[in-house]
């Protein structure tokens, strides 16, 4: 990725900075952006401060750099919430989150990639393949993105490629809001056939590879960073076939 530059949005903690800092290993030169700057800075990253739900602000935003080869839009997030438990307001701000803000950028950084004949990684969720209690509006939302992702690459190409990283559970400083203590990640990472949640690094490799020279023929994909999935329920609750 030398002589290449990598924005990544989100890219000060948790999933996001291990993107980040997968592309610095690799030669990139990468600028990281979010509202607030890191508490913890990512080594050999640049940081720019911005609101990715704020259109004006983000057509200025790269309307300043002199180059973009890779777009990894990563800003995003929900906090727990039952459907009944909120006004739907609150429910459009996740979509306008994890769904239209992407666009945004994109849409915004689409003149630099096509100069470029660079790459877009989204970075989607498996709650957008399966039933999301308590994030229902951010599931519907990561469905949306993978669906954005695959006609973008329709649309753009052959100039730029397009692909979405569908990740499950991730290890993060925040995984205590998910899944609790120590013990509570322990019975998580059970849950999944690899026996651990993902690293950021593990999704930031995955990005990097899509990316890439390796990835030259992949998009309008879908790459599944999710360590096997999800063991079927009933197999824990029949009485027969345990093994």
């Amino acid at each position: 990725m030398r002589g290449r530059t990598a924005v990544v949005t989100g890219g000060t903690r948790g999933v996001g900075a291990g993107i980040a800092q997968a592309f610095v290993a690799a030669g990139a030169d990468v600028v990281v952006c979010a509202r607030r700057p890191p508490d913890i800075p990512v080594e050999g990253a640049e940081f720019a401060p911005l609101d990715v739900r704020d259109p004006a602000a983000v057509r200025d935003f790269f309307g300043g750099l002199p180059r973009v080869d890779v777009l990894v839009n990563n800003a995003g997030g929900a906090p727990y919430r039952l459907l009944a438990d909120a006004g739907p307001e609150r429910h459009a701000r996740v979509v306008e989150l994890n769904l239209v803000a992407p666009l945004t950028v994109s849409l915004a950084a689409h003149d630099h990639l096509s100069r470029a004949r660079g790459a877009v990684v989204m970075i989607g969720s498996v709650s957008g393949g399966r039933p999301s209690p308590g994030t229902a509006a951010y599931g519907a939302a990561k469905a949306g993105l993978e669906s954005l992702a695959r006609s973008m690459a329709v649309e753009w190409a052959p100039q730029v490629r397009v692909n979405t990283l569908v990740v499950g559970m991730v290890r993060t400083e925040r995984s205590h809001l998910h899944y609790g203590d120590e013990d509570g990640i322990a019975a998580v990472s059970r849950t999944v056939p690899l026996g651990r949640l993902a690293e950021p690094s593990d999704v930031g490799e995955a990005a990097v590879f899509l990316a890439s020279d390796a990835a030259a023929y992949i998009t309008g994909a879908s790459l599944l960073v999710h360590g096997g999935g999800e063991r079927p329920a009933f197999l824990d609750a029949a009485t027969v076939n345990r093994g």
